[in-house]
């Protein structure tokens, strides 16, 4: 029998020291619980489910035990697990598709059941931010990854993780996501092939957004540091829902 649901999820920065992230946490694993296998064909996770991630060949970071063990029974039970990059887990290599994920490069275009979805993180996507785009361009960079990958690793997950609290600090995470001023927005008014669905994070702002006059809809998907959120779709009942 087919499987008729599909879930995408964005943004739960796990290891982000902002409220309670041992609960964050454990929210994350009980949502990864209640995905049922024998309904879910297939579950994307749109980047930043880490606030940082680096690894190395030998090493990766500790914790999270109870993470993997849920995406890996749901692997082990059928159900297809994505993953893009986001901004703060840039850094993954090897490990995730040993455990039997498949990285995806956004802009990613699938057809599922009736519908074309455009996915990704989100960010750098549209005209403009040049500053950002240098900057993430620099993280993605070999030449700089090399150096980096020869700090041990108890100083490199240091600044690391200095860094992505440094960025949190004295802003306001959640942010208002202004429409079709927004650089997203007009990436997705401007994409050359027919979607029905864009689904992305990094805004930590949820909404629903429609899209050459509403032919499609730009979906975006909320942070998990307030509250759990996520999209399924129903192929079956062809319902996108957000939670």
């Amino acid at each position: 029998m087919p499987r008729p649901l599909t879930y995408f999820v964005s943004d739960v920065h796990l290891g982000l020291q902002v409220g309670d992230a041992a609960a964050r946490e454990a929210r994350f694993v009980d949502f990864l619980r209640g995905i049922d296998p024998k309904e879910t064909a297939a579950l994307y996770l749109l980047g930043d489910i880490w606030d940082f991630w680096y690894e190395y060949r030998d090493v990766v970071p500790k914790g999270y035990v109870r993470v993997f063990a849920a995406l890996t029974a749901l692997m082990d039970a059928g159900v297809r697990v994505y993953f893009f990059q986001g901004n703060h887990d840039i850094w993954t290599y090897a490990y995730f598709e040993e455990l039997g994920m498949k990285r995806l490069v956004q802009p990613y275009q699938v057809r599922i059941g009736k519908r074309e979805f455009c996915l990704g993180h989100g960010d750098g996507l549209g005209p403009g931010q040049w500053g950002y785009k240098l900057m993430r361009g620099a993280f993605h960079s070999r030449l700089l990854q090399v150096p980096f990958s020869a700090l041990h690793p108890w100083l490199a997950f240091r600044l690391g993780e200095g860094w992505s609290r440094r960025s949190r600090l004295g802003k306001n995470i959640t942010y208002t996501f202004k429409g079709e001023k927004e650089p997203l927005y007009r990436f997705c008014a401007a994409f050359p092939y027919p979607v029905d669905y864009f689904v992305f994070g990094h805004y930590h702002s949820r909404g629903d957004f429609p899209v050459e006059g509403g032919k499609a809809r730009l979906l975006l998907l909320g942070d998990w540091i307030t509250a759990p959120n996520w999209l399924v779709y129903n192929e079956k009942t062809d319902e996108v829902i957000v939670r």
